[in-house]
């Protein structure tokens, strides 16, 4: 079980270190970012820096957070190149301002750090549904790779086995309290 484990959080972290290439590769190759919502990116990322300056703040172990910058740096490589194929790469500017901003904002309170921590699995959420939206708006997948989103489904499949564990363990916790209860109310 240990050594699955390790397989599974190295191969996550290779895919991670890729995760976004396709995409820049498809965007470079097609001259466009026709496709990709700038909304989904802008909140992928902020979802990836609340996430990697949690994990910097608490001092987490290295290896459990080793992706995000990887994936902020691709993210933030992805950010310029849609803004070129845009037209004004100086857009950027303002969105990287206020990421390096934030970076130092985070920390001002624990609070707020906490609570953009427990923001986080629905940022990440409000992406994918960003980024579904603008796919049946504009019913053109253009420059999307499909690599990055297969990619993307098999870092999260590899982490299902927690959540279906965890999902587990509640389930199991719940039916003790239950026949506790129970036996509470026989005796």
């Amino acid at each position: 079980m240990e050594t699955l484990l390790w397989l599974c959080n190295w191969s996550t972290l290779v895919v991670c270190a890729a995760l976004k290439l396709p995409q820049i590769s498809a965007v470079l190759g097609a001259r466009s970012s026709r496709g990709i919502s700038l909304p989904s990116l802008l909140l992928e990322l902020a979802g990836f820096l609340v996430f990697l300056r949690y994990q910097c703040y608490y001092e987490y172990p290295l290896l459990t957070y080793l992706e995000f910058p990887i994936l902020i740096a691709q993210d933030l490589i992805l950010l310029l190149c849609v803004f070129h194929f845009n037209g004004d790469v100086r857009r950027a500017v303002p969105y990287i301002i206020i990421c390096v901003s934030a970076w130092f904002i985070l920390t001002l309170q624990q609070w707020i750090l906490d609570l953009a921590m427990n923001l986080c699995t629905f940022i990440s959420a409000a992406s994918k549904f960003a980024q579904l939206q603008y796919l049946w708006k504009s019913r053109d997948s253009g420059a999307v790779s499909t690599l990055t989103w297969t990619l993307a489904s098999y870092t999260c499949a590899v982490l299902t086995r927690f959540v279906i564990m965890l999902a587990l363990n509640i389930w199991v916790t719940a039916t003790i309290l239950h026949y506790r209860k129970t036996n509470i109310k026989s005796e």
